[in-house]
């Protein structure tokens, strides 16, 4: 989870020179709005402006936290760890795009279990016969991702109910949606305190878990940190580009998603899903390349569960008061189903507490499955 001492760790590594210079596209995808370039040249410019715009957010965050203490960078962690999806759903929640955010979640958690995990087992194990990792800090993560499962399952379960009770007329339709948008907000606010009930756990009582992770780099020489004043103005800067290009990005998904012959779902789930957490793919795979595997998992299945316990349960409060009307949490079938394999997935890598190569590769297997289903579904 993102308060977790040892993702805080991990993000706190400089963004590299490319991931800089990335910054070039955030004035190309202004450009490109206001001289109406057309619709893909704006969606490709923003999407990559959110690259750097992530790491810069993570980056000043991190400095906050270490700054002003374990509870508050906790928090700190919660607000601005997945800023950049959650700011793309809230601009296209505005929109009136309830499918594309609920992609966009599925696919954050797919793609941090899955594609990113795998990515990070492949590339450590690949010189290494075995890595490992502590199995005690990687099955909270793994039961917590289980909750996320299970909060995704009960609204659609709900759901298939309803449908047969409007069906014998026992229900109206109009009564069931409301009860399904009830359901939802009910469950939002039982993910978002068991959220915080996973902080105090990292972060309190079990800290010692994630000590490891924490030093994981302790013999390293210690980078200084940003002065205060300067950390703050990152973070306010970064967050009001995300916003920016998130507007200009969500506003042409739409066209953009039709030129390229693809369904919203599939641009939800695989491309604006990975956009926002790009700069911590590369953090995960760089640590497991170090034999940092802790660092690794700790980013992997703790991103996964901040957007399944955080950011989507905001979003389902957040919609009460923008958007043309509340979100709920009833996912597609096929989206419930391929969330659950993927939680059992991993629960099966981080049960022995260690990985190897293979595995990297079959997770990246299951992701690639997946993918190829979004991209025929209709």
């Amino acid at each position: 989870m993102s308060g977790t001492p040892g993702r805080a760790a991990a993000r706190g590594l400089e963004p590299g020179r490319l991931l800089l210079a990335l910054l070039i596209f955030v004035p190309l995808a202004a450009l490109g709005d206001w001289l109406r370039w057309g619709a893909l040249p704006i969606f490709a410019f923003a999407c990559i402006a959110i690259i750097p715009l992530a790491g810069l957010m993570g980056e000043a965050t991190e400095h906050l936290a270490a700054r002003l203490g374990a509870g508050v960078g906790g928090l700190l962690n919660a607000t601005f760890g997945n800023a950049a999806e959650l700011i793309i759903a809230v601009m296209a929640l505005r929109k009136g795009l309830p499918d594309v955010v609920k992609a966009s979640l599925t696919g954050s958690i797919l793609g941090n279990c899955l594609l990113v995990l795998g990515l990070a087992v492949l590339a450590g194990g690949v010189r290494r016969e075995r890595q490992t990792f502590d199995r005690s800090a990687a099955a909270v993560g793994s039961t917590l991702l289980a909750l996320a499962a299970i909060g995704m399952v009960i609204p659609a379960l709900f759901h298939f109910v309803a449908q047969g009770a409007v069906a014998r007329g026992t229900l109206s339709a109009a009564r069931g949606a409301v009860v399904e948008r009830g359901l939802s907000f009910e469950i939002a606010l039982v993910l978002l305190a068991m959220y915080a009930l996973s902080l105090v756990f990292s972060l309190r009582t079990h800290r010692h878990l994630y000590a490891g992770q924490s030093h994981a780099g302790a013999h390293e020489p210690a980078e200084p940190g940003q002065p205060l004043g300067r950390a703050i103005l990152t973070l306010l800067v970064a967050t009001a580009l995300v916003a920016w290009m998130s507007e200009l990005l969500v506003g042409v998904v739409e066209e953009a998603s039709h030129a390229l012959g693809l369904t919203q779902v599939f641009v939800g789930v695989i491309v604006v899903a990975v956009i926002g957490n790009a700069a911590e793919h590369s953090t995960a795979v760089l640590m497991a390349m170090r034999n940092k595997m802790d660092l690794a998992m700790n980013i992997a299945i703790g991103s996964s569960t901040q957007i399944a316990l955080f950011v989507a349960p905001v979003l389902v409060l957040l919609s009460y008061w923008i958007g043309p009307q509340p979100m709920d949490l009833r996912f597609t079938a096929f989206e419930v189903v391929a969330v659950g394999l993927a939680v059992a997935v991993v629960n099966l890598v981080a049960q022995d507490g260690e990985s190897n190569w293979l595995e990297g590769a079959l997770l990246l297997a299951v992701y690639l499955l997946l993918a190829v289903a979004f991209f025929f579904l209709p």
